[in-house]
C-alpha cells in the first residue's frame, strides 16, 4: 500500500493502522463517505490520503506539537466528532523498535480534546490545525477574471484522464468537445460561484470547474483545474478524474458541491 511509504509512516510506527483508521471513521469522527461510491470494499482510502497530506501540511506549519522531554507528540487531525470536538493523532516515544525501524514515535490512538492523555501532556499547547486559508479570496471564483485554458497542453498531458470513449477520438473532435465544456462552465461560473471548488495541491490553492464532455450527460467526466494567473486572469493547463479531484478537495473542507462527490 502506498501509504506505507509516507511521511507519515516514517514519523511514526502504527501498530495497526487499519483497525486504527476504521476507529477514526466509524466511531470518533463525525460521519462522512471516506471511500468512493464504485469501491467494492471499505478502506477508507479517502480518509488516508487526508491524514497523509494534512500531516505534510503540518509539518511545513511547524504544528506537530511535542512535550517538553519528546516523549510524547500530537497533531490536530483536522476532524470533529459528532459534538464538534477536535481530534487529534497521538503518539509516544519509540522505545522498541523493530529492527530495521528508524521512526522516532508509535501511534498511540486517535482522540478527542478532551481525553486525559491530551489535556495531560499538552494542555498549555493543543496542536493547531492546518491553515489553508491565508488568502480567502483565492478559495472563491471571481467571475471578473478571465479564464484562459491552455486546451493543447490539458490534451496532450492528461488524455488518459479523458472518458475512454473519447480517448479515441481524433485531436480535433477531441478539442472541440473541450473547448464545448469549457465555455459551458464558464459561464455557469459566472453566475454561481459556488460550482467552483477550491483545492490544495503542489502547496497552492486551486479551484476546480466541472467538465462535462458529452451532451446531455448527467455528471461531469473531469474537473478542470485553475488558478490565478495574476489580479484578472485566471489559467488551466490540466484537469484531474473526479476521484483525484475529491481527494485533493478533502485536504481543505468536506466539498459541498453537488457534482463533487466521492
Amino acid at each position: 500500500m502506498a501509504a506505507y511509504n509516507s511521511d507519515l509512516f516514517s514519523f511514526a510506527f502504527f501498530p495497526n493502522y487499519d483497525n486504527a483508521i476504521r476507529f477514526l471513521a466509524e466511531t470518533l469522527a463525525s460521519q462522512e463517505e471516506w471511500d468512493y461510491s464504485d469501491s467494492y470494499s471499505r478502506n477508507y482510502s479517502i480518509l488516508k490520503n487526508y491524514l497523509e497530506f494534512t500531516f505534510r501540511k503540518l509539518k511545513l506549519e511547524n504544528k506537530v506539537v511535542y512535550t517538553s522531554d519528546n516523549k510524547y507528540a500530537c497533531f490536530n487531525t483536522g476532524l470533529v466528532t459528532n459534538n464538534l470536538e477536535d481530534i487529534f493523532a497521538f503518539f509516544e516515544e519509540y522505545k522498541n523498535p523493530r529492527p530495521g525501524t528508524i521512526t522516532p514515535f508509535c501511534f498511540k490512538a486517535f482522540l478527542k480534546e478532551s481525553d486525559n492523555n491530551i489535556l495531560r501532556n499538552f494542555n498549555n499547547n493543543i496542536p493547531e490545525i492546518a491553515n489553508f486559508f491565508e488568502k480567502p479570496e483565492l478559495l472563491i471564483f471571481n467571475p471578473k477574471c478571465k479564464l484562459i485554458p491552455d486546451i493543447d497542453h490539458i490534451i496532450q498531458d492528461n488524455i488518459s484522464r479523458f472518458p475512454v470513449h473519447l480517448q479515441g477520438a481524433g485531436d480535433g473532435e477531441l478539442r472541440r468537445q473541450l473547448v464545448g465544456a469549457i465555455d459551458e462552465v464558464r459561464k455557469k461560473v459566472r453566475t454561481n460561484y459556488k460550482i467552483a471548488v477550491p483545492q490544495y495541491y503542489d502547496r497552492k490553492i486551486q479551484l476546480l470547474l466541472p467538465l462535462c464532455l458529452t451532451a446531455g450527460s448527467p455528471n461531469p467526466h473531469l474537473a478542470l483545474v485553475v488558478h490565478k494567473l495574476n489580479e484578472d486572469t485566471y489559467t488551466a493547463r490540466t484537469c484531474l478524474t473526479l476521484k483525484m479531484a475529491y481527494n485533493n478537495a478533502r485536504l481543505i473542507v468536506k466539498p459541498q458541491s453537488n457534482w463533487l462527490k466521492p
